[in-house]
C-alpha cells in the first residue's frame, strides 16, 4: 500500500506546522511549527485555551495598567503558546517580533532578546526558538545583529530574491518564502490560468532554492503560504514547508505517488550571483511590484491582527 503524501513528503522535507492551534499540532505532528500574530489571534479566540489566556491576562493585572501592561500580556500570550507547542514538538517553534517594528532595527533587536529571556524563564532554551522578523532592510540588519548574538532568525513575508539574498548575507538561520501571497498578485493582476509547474509562487522559491544550493549558502528555504496541495506538491525535496492544518490533513489523506522535484545537489539553473548594499536592495525591491506591495500588505495584515489582539486585552485587563 502507498504512503500518503504526507508521509512521503515527510522522507524528503521537514514538515512545520503553520497554526498556534495546540490540538492541531499535537494531532498533525509536526517537526516544528510556526506562528504570527494572525495565528495567535485566532488561538486566543478559541474556547479551549481560555486558561492560557487568563493566566496572562491574570498576570497582567499585577504589572499595572496602560499601554505597556497590554503590550506586556501581548508578549505573554505568544510565548505562552509558543511554550505550550515547544512541548510537543521536537524542533523549533517560531514567534514573530511585533509587525509594528518591521521599521525599527533597534526595536526589532531588543524585542527578540525580550522574547528570547521569556522563553528561558519557561525553561525553553534559545536552540528551540526562531525569531520572526519581517524582510524589511530594517528587519533584515536586526536578523544580523540577532545572528551574530546565537538567536536564530526566521525571515518572514519575503516574495524577491533580494530579500533571500540579503537574508543570507545576515546568516539568517532560515526563510519563509510567501508562495500562495505571490500567486495571489498575480492572479489579481491577470495572469494565468497557473498550473502547479508554472505558479509564480512555486517558481520564485524554485529560484531562490537554486541560488542557495549553487552558491553554498546555508540558510534554510521554508516555503509557506500554501494556497493549495499542488503548490506543496511542486516544492516537494525543498528543506521546510510549513503547511496549515486543511493542506496537511488533505495530504494525509491522499495516496499516489509523490516525486521530488527539489534536490540539493541538482538544483536547476540558479540566477546571477547578486551584490546588495541598502541602495541596492531598495531600488530592487522598488523594481518588483509584487514583492513591494505584498511585503506592505503583509505588514498591514499582521499589524491589524496585532491591533485586534492588543484591543481583546486591553478589554479583558479591564
Amino acid at each position: 500500500m502507498t504512503a500518503s503524501k504526507l508521509d512521503q513528503l515527510r522522507e524528503m522535507t521537514t514538515v512545520v506546522a503553520d497554526t498556534g492551534d495546540i490540538e492541531a499540532v499535537r494531532r498533525l505532528k509536526p517537526v516544528d511549527c510556526t506562528t504570527n500574530p494572525t495565528l495567535i489571534l485566532k488561538a486566543v479566540e478559541t474556547p479551549a485555551y481560555a486558561h492560557l489566556v487568563d493566566e496572562a491576562i491574570g498576570w497582567g493585572k499585577r504589572q499595572g495598567s496602560g499601554e505597556k501592561a497590554v503590550h506586556a500580556v501581548c508578549d505573554r500570550l505568544a510565548v505562552t503558546f509558543g511554550t505550550e507547542l515547544s512541548k510537543i514538538v521536537p524542533g523549533r517553534v517560531s514567534t514573530e517580533v511585533d509587525a509594528d517594528l518591521s521599521f525599527d532595527t533597534q526595536a526589532s533587536i531588543e524585542k527578540a532578546r525580550a522574547i528570547i529571556a521569556a522563553y528561558k524563564e519557561r525553561g525553553v532554551g534559545k536552540d528551540r526558538i526562531l525569531i520572526k522578523v519581517a524582510s524589511t532592510w530594517e528587519g533584515l540588519q536586526a536578523a544580523k545583529v540577532l545572528q551574530g548574538e546565537g538567536i536564530d532568525c526566521n525571515l518572514t513575508l519575503l516574495f524577491a530574491l533580494p530579500q533571500a539574498v540579503a537574508a543570507a548575507d545576515a546568516k539568517a538561520f532560515l526563510i519563509s518564502p510567501f508562495v500562495g501571497r505571490i500567486l495571489d498578485w498575480h492572479v489579481k493582476a491577470g495572469g494565468g490560468p497557473y498550473t502547479a509547474e508554472t505558479d509564480p509562487g512555486v517558481v520564485s522559491v524554485r529560484s531562490i532554492y537554486a541560488y542557495y544550493k549553487t552558491y553554498g549558502i546555508d540558510t534554510v528555504v521554508m516555503g509557506a503560504s500554501f494556497r493549495n496541495t499542488g503548490e506543496i506538491e511542486a516544492l516537494a525535496g525543498c528543506d521546510r514547508l510549513t503547511i496549515g492544518p486543511g493542506l496537511l490533513d488533505e495530504l494525509a489523506g491522499a495516496t499516489g505517488e509523490l516525486p521530488r522535484k527539489l534536490k540539493p545537489d541538482a538544483p536547476g539553473k540558479a540566477p546571477e550571483k547578486l551584490v546588495l548594499d541598502e541602495k541596492a536592495f531598495r531600488f530592487a525591491m522598488n523594481e518588483d511590484a509584487m514583492a513591494t506591495e505584498k511585503l506592505a500588505e503583509g505588514i498591514r495584515g499582521f499589524v491589524k491582527d496585532l491591533r485586534g489582539l492588543r484591543k481583546l486585552v486591553a478589554e479583558r485587563l479591564g
